[in-house]
């Protein structure tokens, strides 16, 4: 299976030159030290910056440079602060390319929850309301599975929603997935995965890619 690293490196393999891209906190972070050699994209915190880099080097971290989800980050040449009202308004404006996301449950239509458990003290929606509805194309980065073992890619979702149809892919540590209107296709698999054991895991409707291939990451 993939560790959480190695699914970062896949999805960074979806980023395309001149995106601008958003990341989502948890694994979406760590996309952001794996782009692919001679590929730039600009990487947008809705904080506030645009021209975020990778991680800093233990020692190396700027308190006053964070991202959304309060950690330190670094920023390349030619990066520029704003306040967040302006970096909504990218966002709403449909600037970002690209987001990628984490999340709790996915349903086989491309529903996401990602921002609220019932019954759990939570601080606010955060960004993912207005970067579900208005970024172009939304990328999943989450375990297959929860702590009980449970499908998270489901026929319904049962948390509260996030966004509608949305969600174009879905990488665990058990594939690639593009949602489609049969529902999820499996189109590469992880190394020492089974297909019988994606089908065991997951709830929703699952087609298999006649074209499956297995997840290359070094």
């Amino acid at each position: 299976m993939l560790t959480k690293e190695q699914i970062a490196k896949r999805i960074a393999l979806e980023l395309k030159d001149g995106y601008y891209v958003n990341l989502g906190i948890g694994i979406p972070t760590l996309v952001a030290n794996y782009i692919p050699e001679g590929v730039e994209v600009i990487l947008q915190s809705e904080n506030g910056l645009l021209g975020m880099g990778p991680f800093p080097f233990e020692g190396e971290e700027d308190p006053d440079l964070i991202n959304a989800g309060k950690q330190t980050i670094t920023t390349i040449p030619g990066s520029a602060f704003f306040d967040s009202a302006m970096s909504f308004g990218m966002i709403r404006a449909g600037k970002v390319d690209l987001t990628v996301l984490g999340a709790m449950e996915v349903n086989d239509r491309g529903d996401i929850a990602n921002w609220k458990i019932p019954g759990k003290m939570v601080k606010g929606m955060g960004g993912a309301m207005d970067l579900v509805a208005s970024a172009k194309n939304i990328i999943v980065a989450m375990q297959h599975v929860n702590k009980a073992g449970e499908s998270k890619l489901l026929k319904e979702c049962s948390l509260p929603i996030t966004g509608i149809a949305c969600v174009k892919k879905v990488v665990s540590e058990l594939g690639l997935f593009e949602i489609t209107e049969e529902g999820f296709v499996l189109m590469e698999i992880a190394p020492g995965v089974s297909v019988e054991d994606v089908k065991a895991k997951t709830e929703g409707r699952l087609v298999i890619s006649p074209n499956l291939k297995q997840i290359e990451i070094a």
